[in-house]
């Protein structure tokens, strides 16, 4: 049971992700973002898939669960995307201050 919530869990934050990096697209700007929130996350989604990397248990059974990991994976690429476009809308909003 504790899998399938995770796996819930996972799904839920995926599913968010490419409608925020999509709206990271379309605005062309970095107001209103969080670096240090989406650092955070990043790092978080590198500490699960860690964990689940050191999990004897999981390891053991990676054969039948290796989709929960593919999502953490997911994820953080979702993350990773939201960054990079961070560090492009933080350099648009320089040349548009320079303006």
């Amino acid at each position: 049971m504790s899998e399938i919530l995770e796996i819930i869990m996972i799904v839920s934050f995926g599913a968010s992700w490419p409608m925020n990096v999509i709206k990271s697209y379309k605005a062309r700007t970095a107001k209103g973002k969080s670096l240090a929130f989406l650092l955070l996350i990043f790092f978080g989604y590198i500490a699960g898939i860690a964990s689940k990397f050191l999990n004897e248990a999981y390891m053991a059974s990676f054969g039948e669960k290796w989709y929960v990991l593919f999502f953490y994976f997911l994820n953080l690429c979702m993350v990773g995307t939201d960054l990079i476009l961070y560090f492009r809308n933080k350099k648009l909003d320089k040349r548009e201050g320079e303006k």
